[in-house]
């Protein structure tokens, strides 16, 4: 890769790095993957132009083929150009091919943006309370608190650890959610404010329906 890396296109990388989006070892160099479900197409056209020097092609819809369930999904994917750059976030984000929370994460997650996009890639809110979320799943407990530890210090944002069915996430508690929702609203695009317990512009919180939590 040749081009020089901008300071916003690093806090997004780093942001969805953390999230949704995968690092693949090919055989002589790494690739950025990203998928959405369809529903999020506004989302990864933002993320696909933010990021249009590293493509090699535009955003396509695929099906996906659940054979356990008999059901058929439509994603949103594009993939990078394969490059050292990507090669060395492997080595950072990655051991033996999983996905990692690295021990200086605390040096690399340090903008609102980067929270945003983690944020719009992997959180939510809960419906019957004013607590957001981040789905933490993949991540072993020592890495939650590294990711605790991260947010207490560079965003001064308590969090909690819970376990859930399949693994942990960490849950911001309803009395930072307003301090959380303004520290990430800048740099949410429209169609993710839903995702937000609180609204910084109308300074109004969502209505609490009990119901299940939306991410």
């Amino acid at each position: 890769m040749t081009e020089k890396i901008s300071s916003r296109e690093k806090e997004i990388l780093i942001g969805t790095i953390l999230g949704d989006a995968h690092i693949a070892m090919l055989k002589t160099a790494a690739r950025l993957e990203v998928t959405h479900s369809e529903k999020q197409k506004e989302y990864v056209l933002w993320k696909h132009a933010e990021l249009k020097h590293f493509m090699r092609g535009t955003p396509r819809l695929v099906k996906i083929k659940d054979a356990r369930y008999g059901k058929t999904y439509r994603q949103w994917r594009f993939a990078t150009n394969t490059a050292d750059w990507w090669t060395s976030l492997h080595r950072i984000f990655y051991r033996n091919r999983i996905k990692i929370v690295p021990e200086n994460i605390a040096d690399l997650l340090t903008s609102p943006l980067s929270l945003a996009v983690w944020f719009m890639d992997d959180g939510g809110r809960r419906n019957d309370s004013y607590g957001l979320f981040l789905n933490t799943l993949s991540f072993t407990l020592p890495e939650q608190e590294l990711l605790q530890r991260c947010l207490q210090k560079n965003f001064s944002l308590e969090t909690r650890i819970h376990w859930i069915q399949d693994g942990y996430r960490l849950y911001i508690p309803s009395n930072y959610a307003k301090h959380f929702c303004e520290t990430v609203y800048p740099n949410l695009i429209p169609s993710m404010y839903y995702k937000l317990s609180f609204n910084p512009v109308t300074t109004s919180f969502a209505r609490l329906d009990r119901a299940r939590d939306r991410k």
